[in-house]
């Protein structure tokens, strides 16, 4: 039996799957890390999908950690680029949201370890060659390139701070002797970049037990689609499937694109009764969305009510056979929403009660005034 069949099952992609099946089988020490901007308030795809990941490494006797990236947020000006700020919510906020979406996702959050990039970087002299070293096996138009990973499009007028994120953002994963480098797709790229430098590196390779070298292996967790409805719909004919979705993805700065972890039981209703979902659309249907890549994962079955006069309650083991209910009409877009509203607020109900005090909540405002794309 493949190892590897349930961490696969919540993620879109594991490059070096080969390789991370040899780690497992050996028996050694594994380290993994998954390195988050502190750009805002921690929404769904952020926290639960991370914390999906998680609980299937953790299985795998994999050492789980979480990197709060402040330098990576200072350089890409999140929270206004305010490093006082970013370093009170990467503390105070982000790492117990993180947290908790990892304990509502079936993970141990007793298990993952955090790091800071200013404690990682400061007084290390290997750190700053490493990332030098890196740089020197890349030109400067395959920096420009790897720029997306920062959420902004590539351009030769760009901030140059914005040229140093990716090769730190690589050296971060050799530092911290990581095996295992997880994200969601969107940091894709940079994980390339750490595995093609791999063979390269002299000042502080990855290696085995035996001191060979090893390549980081990468692991992506899907990106939820955001509850908006798309600029055009229906699409049109010719647009490539990965754009559309690129452009439907979920998004703290659009409204009502996104539920928070902390999110109140009112908002939560009120986001999923406004969402995106065109009856028997099963592609481009966000709320499905969810279900598929992430109620499911964390549920493994889901109980569905709803009034006798239009079929009454069912239970449904299986993603597809949802999926099939849906296409066919027998399940309506109204039902869906609010049962998949009904579901998201018992579920969050351990995030919502970890920032329900005057402090904490103090502190979501203040994000929400300094919170950019």
């Amino acid at each position: 039996m493949d190892k590897l069949t349930d961490l696969k099952a919540v993620t879109d992609e594991i490059i070096g799957a080969e390789e991370l099946e040899i780690l497992v089988t050996s028996g050694e020490k594994i380290n993994h890390y998954i390195g988050f901007e502190i750009s805002g308030l921690v929404h769904l795809g952020t926290g639960l999908m991370s914390g999906l990941v998680i609980r299937e490494l953790q299985k795998l006797g994999v050492n789980t950690s979480f990197f709060l990236a402040d330098w990576h947020t200072w350089i890409n000006n999140k929270l206004g680029g305010n490093m006082e700020l970013i370093e009170q919510v990467a503390k105070e906020y982000f790492l117990p949201a993180l947290k908790v979406s990892a304990q509502i996702a079936g993970a141990d959050p007793e298990k993952i370890n955090s790091n800071f990039g200013s404690e990682l970087y400061h007084e290390n002299d290997r750190y700053w060659q490493t990332m030098v070293e890196v740089s020197k096996s890349l030109t400067l138009s395959r920096v420009l390139k790897s720029t997306t990973i920062l959420g902004r499009q590539e351009s030769d007028s760009m901030n140059f701070a914005y040229l140093v994120y990716p090769p730190m953002q690589v050296a971060d994963i050799y530092e911290m002797e990581c095996k295992i480098a997880h994200a969601g797709m969107d940091q894709r790229k940079c994980h390339v970049i750490a595995r093609e430098v791999a063979e390269k590196l002299q000042v502080h390779p990855l290696t085995d037990a035996k001191g060979n070298k090893l390549k980081p292996i990468a692991v992506h967790h899907h990106l939820l689609l955001g509850l908006q409805k798309p600029a055009t719909w229906p699409l049109p004919e010719g647009e490539e499937k990965d754009t559309i979705r690129s452009q439907m993805k979920m998004s703290k700065s659009i409204p009502g694109s996104a539920i928070f972890i902390h999110d109140s039981e009112e908002e939560i209703q009120d986001k999923l009764r406004k969402a995106f979902c065109p009856e028997k659309e099963i592609e481009y249907n966000p709320v499905l969305d969810w279900v598929k890549y992430m109620l499911f994962p964390i549920l493994g079955e889901m109980n569905f009510v709803r009034e006798e006069r239009f079929g009454g309650n069912f239970t449904v083991k299986s993603y597809q056979e949802l999926e099939e209910r849906y296409a066919s009409g027998d399940l309506f877009p109204l039902d869906l929403k609010q049962n998949v509203a009904n579901i998201l607020t018992e579920l969050l109900a351990p995030a919502r009660a970890l920032f329900a005090n005057t402090q904490a909540q103090n502190l979501i405002s203040t994000i929400k005034e300094n919170q950019s794309r």
